[in-house]
């Protein structure tokens, strides 16, 4: 695992400060969570049984829950379907076994917002927090700029807005998050498995093609008749970077 990198801070509409709920039955996994959470300056409680989450829920009111799906007394599932029948809408995060493909794609239909697989890095954990709290409008950036930039290419985050050289550009709602997820790593390599994870949020069962499917439209739409952006590391991924 490796520590979360400096981003801007998130912090609820009113100033105070996010509140997350972080429930694992291995207290070092917790403890780790809690520091990486604690450092952007979040209040994190924990909990280490699927009924004092329950508990915890009720009584810390949290803006997001990071939730294993296996626990001993009561699964992170029937967590899940107990919070959502009481009412409960907090955004969810699950942590699944690498190999329980079934188990993240049950989760996500249940109601949960997103996963990571163990092992997974902190700063993983604290992007995918960052984004469902903004998705679910429970945290405000103050001054953070929503524009991401790529050489003459601007994609602004909160109106979906994208121009290449002062000219607008249509994009898909897939389309559009493929080229966030590759402008938020510019000069940075991805591969297709972590785009299928980012993008997707689920595990396509290898088939990879999707994620070439898309980068030709990406292509086509961004760099056709123009100096290119989208680069193809061949055996490696595709990255996203401003002529030199």
């Amino acid at each position: 695992m490796t520590a979360p990198a400096t981003s801007p801070a998130l912090h609820r509409a009113d100033g105070s400060a996010l509140r997350v709920l972080v429930v694992d039955d291995e207290q070092m996994l917790t403890d780790l969570l809690s520091m990486a959470l604690r450092m952007e300056g979040w209040e994190v409680r924990t909990a280490g049984s699927g009924f004092d989450a329950l508990a915890q829920a009720r009584e810390f009111d949290p803006d997001a829950m990071v939730l294993d799906i296996m626990m001993p007394d009561l699964d992170g599932m029937s967590v899940l379907q107990r919070l959502r029948h009481a009412g409960n809408d907090v955004p969810v995060l699950f942590l699944t076994a690498k190999d329980a493909v079934a188990d993240r794609v049950a989760g996500l239909t249940a109601g949960g917002d997103d996963y990571v697989t163990k092992p997974f890095s902190l700063e993983e954990v604290v992007a995918r927090l960052r984004g469902l709290m903004r998705r679910a409008g429970s945290a405000t950036a103050g001054a953070e700029d929503p524009i991401l930039r790529v050489g003459d290419l601007s994609l602004n985050e909160d109106s979906h807005e994208v121009e290449r050289a002062g000219t607008e550009i249509e994009l898909t709602a897939t389309e559009f998050e493929l080229l966030r997820f590759l402008m938020r790593n510019q000069r940075r390599v991805v591969s297709k498995a972590q785009i299928l994870d980012r993008v997707w949020n689920y595990d396509f069962g290898g088939r990879s093609s999707v994620v070439e499917l898309y980068i030709s439209y990406l292509r086509k739409k961004i760099d056709v008749g123009r100096e290119p952006l989208i680069h193809t590391v061949r055996g490696v991924g595709y990255m996203i970077k401003a002529p030199q």
